[in-house]
């Protein structure tokens, strides 16, 4: 059975006690990035205001940000975004007595979560949903945004799927940080990550300089598209994604080497720069990094509204080794269209390419061409073989 998006059933708001209901009420925020003291904080769940009499649903939503009033409808705005003169709506309660309407159950029971999944836990279900999400959200002009921690580009098949993942359509966006990035660009410069050989794992000879002779080379030309375009840069995920003008957003941190010239250290413009890819997002799938994904799954939407007026789930799979971290970012997502899977990201990222690429050639079996082999009948008998033993 092909996936199919979820029917999101809206509320009969010709029935009278929606109708009594009262519109949402306002104040004036007074300053840039200042809101009114009794704001109303929302959800990632679909929330629905009342303005004018009409019951209105944003195009998009956040977690803890504030809903404005702007000609008729409401947009949600991060706290920092705030201008002085904006109406925002302010109150507390949720089931339309301040005429905001907290409506979770537009969507079908099982698009929730259910709360739990350990390292023990089968992922066999989770991983068949997400190659037909994957296969309809390319095949129907998704936007698939990949929130890749370091470790996955320190091994070679892992790498590898990537790319492949990346020529064949499956990766839209990806966020990261400066240090996904240098290692990425030190494999594919020198073989290395973090002085360790991709392939082999052995150490190379003075190799903890490796990554920092990277960023100085990448800092020396200018930018990391223009140093890989000198041909220094042989593969990677970061080679191909620049190739394929495929758009990345990289966000600093407190502690970053270098940091590379692409890597955004003001906060305010990089989580500006994310929301802008997040806003298109219709799948987000988060590997091996808690501060990034944990930002990503509060920044994200949790529903987007279609030009056709219906409303679908923004999708969301947390990958990592460590329940802690997939716990964490499924709570933040208030447990809507997400999906946890505790495992190791590299055997996740590879598992998705055998599934998603590999079928598109020939039949393995049949493209490897195994001559047949004689088999030679032993000699003797079973009694025969133990004294012998004997």
């Amino acid at each position: 059975m092909k996936f199919q998006l979820p029917e999101f059933k809206k509320p009969d708001f010709e029935a009278q006690h929606y109708v009594d209901m009262p519109n949402v009420t306002w104040e004036a925020s007074e300053k840039d990035g200042v809101v009114p003291e009794d704001f109303y904080l929302t959800s990632h769940l679909p929330t629905f205001y009342k303005v004018d009499g009409n019951w209105v649903l944003p195009e998009k939503n956040s977690l803890n940000c504030v809903a404005v009033l702007e000609g008729g409808t409401v947009h949600i705005k991060e706290l920092r975004d705030v201008k002085a003169g904006d109406k925002v709506v302010v109150g507390s309660k949720t089931q339309g007595e301040e005429g905001i309407l907290l409506y979770p159950e537009g969507f079908p029971d099982y698009v929730y979560t259910m709360r739990g999944k350990s390292v023990e836990t089968s992922f066999s279900e989770d991983y068949d949903f997400l190659f037909e999400l994957m296969e309809y959200e390319k095949t129907h002009n998704g936007h698939i945004v990949w929130v890749l921690g370091p470790s996955v580009v320190f091994d070679y098949d892992t790498r590898q799927a990537l790319n492949q993942l990346a020529e064949n359509g499956y990766i839209n966006c990806l966020l990261g940080g400066n240090a996904m990035c240098t290692h990425d660009l030190e494999g594919g410069f020198l073989d290395t990550a973090l002085g360790q050989n991709i392939y082999t794992q052995e150490n190379a000879p003075m190799g903890h300089y490796n990554h920092l002779d990277l960023l100085n080379e990448v800092r020396t030309i200018g930018s990391i598209k223009d140093f890989i375009a000198t041909g220094n840069v042989k593969n990677g995920i970061i080679k191909t994604l620049s190739d394929m003008d495929v758009p990345f957003v990289l966000s600093g941190s407190i502690r970053d080497d270098g940091p590379l010239p692409e890597v955004i250290g003001d906060q305010d413009q990089a989580l500006s720069k994310t929301k802008e890819q997040l806003d298109k997002a219709t799948l987000i799938i988060g590997i091996a990094t808690m501060l990034h994904n944990l930002s990503v799954a509060n920044m994200a939407s949790g529903y987007r509204v279609l030009e056709d007026g219906n409303v679908r789930p923004v999708y969301m799979f947390a990958v990592d080794i460590t329940e802690n971290v997939v716990n964490k970012v499924g709570a933040a997502r208030e447990y809507m269209a997400y999906t946890p899977m505790v495992t190791n990201v590299q055997d996740f990222v590879v598992n998705c390419e055998r599934a998603l690429v590999k079928p598109a050639d020939k039949n393995l079996m049949d493209a490897m061409e195994i001559e047949e082999m004689d088999y030679v009948k032993a000699q003797g008998s079973a009694e025969e073989g133990k004294g012998e033993l004997n």
